[in-house]
């Protein structure tokens, strides 16, 4: 299977191709930068370095929170031909901390108390009602920056008059006491695959990493580690890091990252995160092909007059065995087709000249 990964070529995303490596047979190291998107009457074309994006059966399109639109595109062209990770919607609310409270709110994922100002006017009515103290923000960013600690109405009131002269939209969110801690969980498919909290530094309200917080392994709870499954999946994104606050109203999601760090979780866990996504992504891959395959093989079935013998789906083929000494190897297209592999357990039923295989 070949494979390819098209980033901004960071550290973590280095790891990542590596780790693919063990796995895929080919691999890609695509740059971001190196894509570009046309419309045209027949739809969206792909460029790479001006040329055309070779054929792929998995492609992990992730990057910066300021290439949204791009990396959309990119999901949008690719997403019919072979398996991403991160759906096209995903860069729509994923990159903009609005949008991914909307879904959050929408599919009963708990989190902080918040509310959006497009104006300084309204900003400083909403000021009036909260209880503090406040977290405020702007929609987009992340490893914690633009995000400040108002402790009362007259430091709020001062922040939003300095960053009024931005002209930015400001979300104002209720403050929960951690001690400078939260939680990021980094989630693949139906499974979180590392955990850490994150501790700020003395006199930092931040406990990310990249702001000199330290992170520590832990085993989140298992309503924990469903919060951060739903909101991956809420957000369109198998892989994902969700960052979560502990409270007293239980785990509140408050943040999603679809490009998250390795570096720190990895040494914090001790446990190498790249190979699990790896891994995750390889197996995705190969359930995508074989989904694919059978489609296809229905199709072609159809086209030529099979039908569909016994039970419904169930479909018969004619076809030689190949044997090797007293053992017989089922076809390709059985093994692609049934999905069988080399992780399960079967039991064969021998009946007369019929041999039933059957997944346990």
């Amino acid at each position: 299977m070949k494979a390819a990964v098209i980033s901004l070529r960071s550290k973590s995303s280095q790891w990542i191709i590596e780790a693919m490596k063990s796995y895929f047979d080919e691999v890609d190291d695509i740059d971001l930068k190196d894509i570009e998107v046309r419309t045209s009457t027949h739809g969206l074309i792909l460029k790479y370095k001006g040329g055309k994006l070779p054929e792929y059966d998995c492609v992990y399109a992730k990057g910066s929170f300021r290439f949204p639109l791009l990396l959309k595109s990119v999901a949008e062209v690719l997403s019919p031909k072979c398996y991403m990770p991160l759906k096209p919607e995903a860069f729509t609310v994923g990159p903009d901390k609005w949008l991914t409270y909307l879904s959050l709110q929408k599919n009963g994922v708990p989190m902080p108390a918040t509310y959006l100002s497009p104006t300084l006017d309204i900003a400083k009515k909403i000021l009036k009602e909260v209880t503090y103290p406040v977290i405020m923000k702007f929609p987009s960013g992340t490893q914690g920056k633009g995000v400040m600690y108002a402790g009362d109405f007259a430091a709020a009131s001062s922040m939003l008059d300095a960053l009024s002269t931005l002209n930015q939209a400001v979300i104002i969110q209720e403050y929960i006491e951690t001690d400078g801690t939260d939680m990021r969980l980094i989630v693949a498919g139906d499974e979180v695959v590392a955990a850490m909290r994150r501790i700020a530094v003395s006199e930092e309200k931040r406990a990310n990493i990249h702001a000199g917080g330290k992170g520590v392994a832990f085993e989140p709870d298992e309503i924990t580690k469903r919060i951060a499954i739903k909101t991956a999946h809420v957000v369109g994104a198998d892989i994902c890091a969700v960052d979560l606050l502990p409270s007293a109203k239980g785990p509140l999601v408050i943040e999603v990252n679809l490009s998250p760090g390795l570096q720190g979780i990895t040494k914090a866990t001790d446990t190498n995160v790249a190979d699990k996504l790896a891994k995750f992504i390889y197996k995705r891959t190969q359930d995508y092909i074989l989904k694919k395959s059978s489609s296809d093989s229905s199709s072609v079935f159809r086209e030529m007059g099979i039908e569909e013998n016994g039970e419904k789906g169930a479909t018969e083929l004619i076809t030689t065995l190949e044997f090797r000494g007293q053992r017989v190897l089922l076809p390709e297209s059985v093994t692609r087709l049934a999905r069988l592999n080399d992780k399960d357990e079967y039991a064969v039923k021998l009946e007369g000249k019929s041999i039933c295989i059957k997944k346990l």
